[in-house]
């Protein structure tokens, strides 16, 4: 059995706060768990009488312009100076692309030395088939385990097994362009009936109100399960159908759809929004040609290293017909680093990430990409130089009063999938929420007799 989830617990033991002050720490940098690179430099003296070893490295930070994607690279690129016998090779990937990739290898049991799992609900099926090494043994070396914040690794273990270690711990917001907001005369909304109002505006000025990557389908749904947070009044809808106290055709499922179908009748999104991939919608914010962008605080250090930095703010998606509470967050432990159990090169690949993770958060704060990290960060932000953006983010974690994980995260492969697909039609065409709420209620019971 998986061990139990605390979401709500997470965020109001503050495991969602980064065991850092915003400013005022007293320190002027990222003292961070301390790096390997001198044992490793030790070590590799005698690795070099070993013969070459390659430890394929499939991620998620394909956009060569992102902070993530420049940690990575310093990170590897350190440990294979350090260790010149080691060769790491990256295979990076937007996430839908990895995510059937790695299903596509794992039907063949060729999974890569090191990739890419979802907590909860996505990764059990690969732990189920034996695909994951546990980590638990590499956790303990180096105090790599004592440097994730608590709580935060209950979402990737299962028979007390850690199979997976998070890049993050993140919450959903809105960004938005302050400039744009200033051209159209509009301001931050308190409802989302006034989120409707202000994207007509902005249309009506001729900016594009939301960009959304669509292609990529766990984005709409992850806008969309913050709509049923809000309808539902607060957590839970998702567990309360899993544990048949409630069904899709509920009220505030039903509620929600309407909702973002509003939205979408408003013109809200870029026009072939579902044709837009993860960097590409992105892009549309960091290139000042949309107005807000909903998405995870990973976002952060990214939007701060683009062409709109010093222009973007943030708020806390609103209300929805005066229900929910708007410090109820979308909650999003990152991906997580698993080894194959399959691997031909077992324990120099769990050496290799013990490194990395234990480097992870240092470079990261150097990186300006702290914010949201899964692991304890030592630092003054506002010392190191980080914008008012990452700041107020950072001040948001402060009163995250629990939320819930993302669909495709709490609900089983099959039932996932009909989801995305019946989530992402209603960006192309108008349909009943009753008929999306029956589809949903057919395929849960399709797919979990």
């Amino acid at each position: 059995m998986m061990k139990k989830l605390q979401i709500v617990n997470l965020a109001l033991t503050g495991t969602l706060v980064f065991g850092l002050a915003a400013c005022g720490s007293g320190g002027g940098g990222a003292a961070g768990p301390a790096s390997q690179g001198a044992s490793s430099g030790e070590a590799s003296k005698d690795k070099e009488k070993q013969g070459p070893i390659t430890i394929t490295f499939q991620n998620i930070y394909p956009d060569p312009t992102t902070p993530t994607n420049k940690i990575l690279k310093k990170i590897v690129g350190d440990y294979m100076t350090a260790n010149p016998n080691v060769k790491i090779e990256l295979d990076s990937l937007n996430t839908d692309q990895q995510k059937m990739k790695l299903k596509t290898q794992a039907a063949s049991k060729e999974v890569p030395d090191i990739t890419i799992v979802n907590p909860s609900a996505q990764m059990k099926p690969f732990v189920d088939a034996g695909l994951l090494a546990p980590l638990n043994d590499m956790l303990e070396q180096n105090g790599l385990k004592d440097t994730f914040q608590k709580g935060i690794l209950d979402y990737y273990t299962f028979d007390n097994n850690v199979y997976a270690l998070p890049d993050g711990n993140n919450i959903a917001v809105v960004y938005y362009n302050k400039e744009l907001f200033a051209q159209a005369g509009v301001e931050v909304p308190k409802t989302f009936e006034e989120l409707v109002d202000i994207s007509k505006k902005l249309k009506a000025k001729g900016i594009t109100p939301i960009a959304i990557p669509e292609k990529d389908t766990w984005t709409g749904s992850f806008l969309f399960m913050n709509m049923v947070l809000r309808t539902n009044g607060g957590p839970n809808f998702l567990k309360d159908v899993l544990d048949k106290k409630k069904t899709f055709t509920d009220p505030a499922f039903e509620l929600a759809v309407s909702k973002l179908e509003d939205l979408v009748q408003a013109g809200a999104f870029q026009e072939g929004a579902t044709s837009f991939d993860y960097t590409a919608g992105e892009n549309l914010f960091k290139s000042g040609k949309t107005a807000m962008y909903f998405m995870g605080t990973w976002a952060t250090g990214g939007i701060d290293d683009s062409s709109v930095k010093d222009k973007v703010g943030v708020f806390k998606f609103p209300t929805v017909d005066g229900k929910g509470n708007p410090d109820q967050y979308m909650l999003a432990p990152g991906s997580g680093f698993a080894v194959s159990a399959n691997s031909k090169h077992l324990k120099e690949t769990k050496e290799f990430l013990n490194y990395f993770m234990t480097n992870f958060p240092k470079v990261s704060f150097e990186m300006k990409n702290a914010v949201g990290v899964a692991q304890k960060v030592d630092g003054d932000f506002k010392a190191a130089g980080y914008s008012q953006l990452a700041i107020d983010v950072l001040e948001l974690f402060k009163n995250v009063q629990g939320g819930d994980l993302a669909f495709d995260n709490t609900m089983n492969p099959g039932m996932a999938q009909a989801h995305l697909t019946s989530i992402q039609n209603l960006f192309v065409q108008q349909k009943d929420p009753k008929e999306v709420a029956k589809e949903h209620q057919a395929a849960f019971e399709t797919n979990n007799k």
